[in-house]
């Protein structure tokens, strides 16, 4: 079967930095993968190189089988992949279903006119958009919560909300990018068993970038590992747990143990996330 997606000798530079250097990385459909490393390592640059924000120097990216490197970012948008990011960045004025709202206007077909005459196919699509918006926050856990700001809601379910935006676009892919940051103990175990029912009820391929590795040993089915822009190891969580280079690289041998004990099963609901201190 064709890779959901594929880098091959993909090299970034800013001026003289190689923010991401000759990386070869390959992700199957319906699977789970991370990538993680230190601050710097190049992480969220490879990000925004997969989703057209950055055009890469060197190699190439395919999304099952097709060359989108030189794509704009809502071309690859259309073609199948949705991004969230580091921090929120919801409309903050806007309610919670007006912020799906704006995830769903590339599938919208209506044009000025109708919208301006108000014809009966701009109506329909009116009614449908509505529709699924309230289907994505009953999904996403904020059944009710339509009429709410953005910027009133809880931290960790303004983070629903941009996952239940970013689905609005019916992504078969789907990048998240530190899903769990700034969250507490709780918050991080709901966001993981959410990520897990993304890809068990959607049948959703998923790559994550987070920093929480009770997260990201508990559900990836694949770890890259970048230093400096260069990838250092990749395999299962268990590999990746005692591989020298990522205890030394990022971890630390300290950490190490703190990972160990997580296990690649999953995260334990009973203990609190090494992060959480």
């Amino acid at each position: 079967m064709t890779a959901i997606l594929e880098a091959i000798g993909v090299t970034k530079r800013f001026g003289g930095l190689v923010a991401v250097g000759n990386l070869d990385f390959e992700m199957e459909h319906g699977s789970i993968a991370s990538v993680i490393g230190p601050n710097g390592a190049g992480k969220t640059t490879f990000f925004n190189c997969i989703s057209g924000f950055f055009h890469i120097d060197e190699g190439r990216i395919t999304f099952e089988g097709d060359e989108i490197h030189r794509l704009r970012p809502d071309q690859i948008s259309h073609l199948g992949i949705s991004r969230t990011y580091q921090n929120t960045r919801l409309f903050p004025t806007m309610t919670a279903l007006e912020n799906i709202l704006v995830g769903e206007h590339q599938h919208l077909r209506a044009t000025w006119l109708g919208a301006v005459v108000g014809t009966r196919r701009q109506r329909d699509e009116e009614v449908r958009a509505l529709e699924e918006a309230r289907r994505l926050l009953t999904f996403v856990g904020l059944r009710g919560q339509g009429d709410m700001l953005a910027a009133k809601l809880p931290y960790g379910d303004q983070r629903r909300l941009e996952v239940a935006r970013a689905l609005a676009g019916r992504p078969r892919l789907l990048l998240l990018d530190e899903p769990t940051a700034g969250m507490n103990p709780s918050e991080t175990l709901a966001m993981t068993e959410f990520i897990r029912r993304l890809r068990g009820e959607l049948g959703m391929s998923i790559l994550l970038i987070e920093h929480e590795m009770r997260v990201v040993m508990g559900i990836s089915d694949r770890i890259t590992v970048l230093d400096y822009g260069l990838k250092i190891a990749e395999g299962t969580p268990r590999e990746i747990q005692g591989d020298p280079r990522v205890i030394e690289a990022y971890l630390g041998r300290s950490a190490s143990v703190d990972v160990s004990a997580a296990g690649p099963a999953g995260p334990d609901p009973a203990s609190p996330s090494p992060g959480a201190a």
